[in-house]
């Protein structure tokens, strides 16, 4: 089989997951996307490993063993990036990328221009109040 074959699956792989990293809203499905694309780097990696080792007469497969380390980094990355998911959405309510703001703010309101129901009162009273 051609190096071309996986190197090219790679790149599509890749570029999929990119637009769903830029596109997306929703924070799982931006997870979804970023293992996506490490799964593609992983398969460029082990793609370019057999395509070296024969050429090579020590097989080392240094690729396979760094799939193996990028295997384990996804494992807790998604591990790690599921539990802040799910405890910003317990307090948010929402895991919407674009509706989440800075913690400290302590209010949620949809954009610059949204009408705050405590409306002359500083911010920091209204962090306070939150809190």
């Amino acid at each position: 089989m051609h190096l071309a074959y996986p190197a090219v699956l790679s790149a599509l792989l890749f570029c999929t997951g990119l637009y769903g990293v830029l596109a997306r809203r929703n924070a799982i499905l931006v997870l979804m996307s970023v293992e996506l694309m490490l799964n593609a780097v992983n398969l460029n990696l082990v793609a370019f490993d057999v395509w070296l080792s024969r050429t090579a007469e020590e097989t080392l497969h240094s690729g396979q063993a760094l799939t193996l380390f990028t295997i384990a980094i996804a494992a807790a990355e998604i591990g790690i990036g599921l539990a802040i998911v799910l405890a910003v959405y317990r307090n948010r309510g929402t895991s919407d990328i674009d509706r989440l703001r800075d913690t400290a703010e302590g209010h949620e309101s949809d954009g610059p221009d949204s009408d705050d129901s405590e409306g002359d009162a500083p911010a920091a009273e209204k962090a306070e109040a939150t809190a």
